[in-house]
């Protein structure tokens, strides 16, 4: 992934330097200032060389560049430079590096240049393989003043190499602070290096945090999808936590698989919510992604159909309960039902009732008021709620919700305004 966007800029960087580096050669002697120091005969060899490399002929230049010899430093630096272009033209890596060491060689290469070139150098020492020169180069840029963001995320893939991931994990963690700080996007390819690595040291807390930065940014329902599918492996939650991602990723269109209906269904009739497995089976099928003779979900149907009609004709005695009980865990199993069934204002109600009276989770409380909140439209009373969940997994489930409250924001806040014909 990095190598990759490496390879892509660098390219470009390179037949810069190229360009650069060649562009004394076929200079016309200046009028003032100090004199170039070339031999006429030398300066016809390589206008005909820089010649055939702007036409692409290799041969031509080969032969005209083989043919070059130097006799001063300036000289010297011209015929590298020239062997650094025609290399670029050959896609040479290592005949790119070495014209380049030539270069430095000598003393005429530009004090401005030489910072970039050194990245450059280093650049070139990874694709070859010598990750200790590269690092060297690397370092030799940074001391001149060269240390782009590139340069730590190339820092990164040397300790890949290297066999180093602790180090190549803080390079990443480095490249992508430095571009927050310098309020440019960051890669998708540098998130998913992140995430691969936070995932692999089993860091969660950074790996939740990752994937909700990224899908601020990148948010189709494959990316959600992806992103809670990885994050549902996390250690330690339990059922009720995993359900409200699952919600999360129906709310988002996500839903891609029978396996994603079948696990959601399986997730709601484990917790409790015989009404909502049956509509999750129903929407599966409507989807073409679960079929009737699909035995474990058309068992489920079978089980929860009753089961829900029952949970629906009970509410109301429920609720009532729960209004005269001396803590809040009643509400919160009503608000819980009503939330199942996609009835959000009354899951509302429930839900700041537990709250006042207490006794109950007040993560779990206030993750699924926010949730509640959100679905009946109150955007600003969702981030509020959902942003009291600092601790543990439900805020985790926080997070990931206020990552689609804030997108539903900016929709709504894009949506042309109707002004009332007067």
């Amino acid at each position: 992934m990095a190598m990759m966007r490496h390879s892509n800029l660098t390219c470009g960087l390179l037949a810069g330097a190229a360009l650069m580096a060649a562009a004394p050669a076929v200079a016309k002697k200046p009028a003032v200032g100090p004199a170039i120091q070339m031999s006429d005969s030398f300066r016809a060899a390589t206008q005909a060389a820089d010649s055939a490399i702007k036409v692409g002929d290799v041969s031509t230049a080969q032969a005209q560049i083989s043919g070059l010899m130097p006799v001063s430093d300036f000289e010297a630096y011209v015929a590298a430079g020239l062997r650094f272009q025609l290399a670029v033209l050959k896609v040479d890596r290592q005949a790119q590096r070495v014209a380049l060491n030539d270069m430095f060689k000598t003393s005429s290469v530009p004090k401005g240049d030489m910072p970039r070139l050194r990245y450059i150098a280093g650049y070139l020492s990874y694709i070859v393989g010598n990750y200790d020169d590269a690092t060297a180069q690397l370092d030799y840029a940074r001391t001149l003043g060269y240390d782009p963001i590139d340069a730590t995320m190339l820092r990164a893939d040397i300790a890949i190499r290297r066999n180093k991931p602790k180090d190549a994990r803080g390079f990443v963690q480095e490249a992508l602070a430095r571009q927050r700080t310098a309020g440019q996007p960051i890669p998708a390819a540098w998130y998913d290096r992140a995430i691969s690595m936070a995932y692999q040291a089993g860091d969660w807390a950074e790996l939740g945090a990752l994937y909700r930065e990224r899908l601020a940014h990148y948010d189709s329902a494959g990316e959600w999808r992806s992103a809670l599918a990885n994050y549902l492996a996390a250690p330690g939650m339990d059922a009720q936590v995993q359900l409200d991602l699952y919600r999360l990723q129906a709310a988002n269109g996500a839903m891609a698989s029978e396996r994603d209906y079948q696990a959601y269904a399986q997730l709601a009739d484990k917790t409790g919510y015989s009404a909502e497995t049956k509509a999750i089976i129903e929407a599966g099928r409507s989807a073409g992604k679960l079929t009737p003779t699909q035995a474990a979900t058309a068992q489920l149907l079978k089980s929860a159909t009753p089961k829900a009609a029952k949970e629906i004709a009970g509410l109301p005695a429920a609720a009532k309960k729960a209004s005269a009980a001396k803590d809040g865990s009643a509400a919160m199993a009503v608000g819980d039902t009503y939330f199942s069934l996609g009835q959000f204002p009354q899951a509302v109600e429930q839900y700041r009732l537990a709250l006042s009276k207490g006794g109950v989770d007040a993560g779990k409380a206030n993750a699924r008021l926010g949730v509640a909140l959100a679905r009946s439209g109150d955007l600003a009373g969702a981030k509020a709620a959902l942003g009291q969940v600092t601790t543990g997994n439900w805020a985790n489930v926080a997070g990931f919700w206020s990552v689609w409250v804030d997108q539903q924001s900016r929709k709504t806040a894009s949506m042309p305004t109707v002004t009332p014909a007067s």
